[in-house]
């Protein structure tokens, strides 16, 4: 049987501005966008103990994983340096929901993007 063999691409409709959405997610979380308006990720460069994996996974329609968003989905960013993505994201303003917290795989925080999606953000173990 044929199969998905992993998630080519993570692509969000904009409430509002779509270039706005793109310059947040470059100014604060550090995606470095290419003249198409996204940004393109290397597994490559990623030095994590787990070699690059991509979890995909489904949640309860009454769990609480997503809150305050309503938004059907949530984004994980992969990140390198979870104290001083929050220093940076503190000191623009914005709000960190929960975190970090550490687990058996890394770190992780939260936040909101300014369209009122989650966004998690882990710090896989190196």
């Amino acid at each position: 049987m044929a199969r998905v063999t992993g998630i080519g691409g993570v692509f969000i409709k904009a409430r509002g501005d779509a270039k706005a959405l793109a310059a947040w997610y470059r100014d604060h979380l550090g995606l470095a966008l290419e003249d198409f308006g996204g940004a393109v990720l290397n597994w490559q460069d990623d030095t994590a103990e787990d070699g690059g994996l991509t979890v995909w996974a489904t949640a309860d329609p009454d769990g609480t994983w997503f809150a305050p968003s309503t938004a059907t989905f949530m984004i994980n960013y992969r990140i390198d340096d979870m104290d001083g993505i929050i220093a940076q994201l503190t000191a623009a303003g914005i709000p960190i929901l929960q975190g970090p917290q550490t687990h058996e795989n890394g770190r992780f925080a939260w936040i909101m993007d300014p369209e009122g999606n989650k966004v998690e953000l882990w710090e896989p173990k190196l």
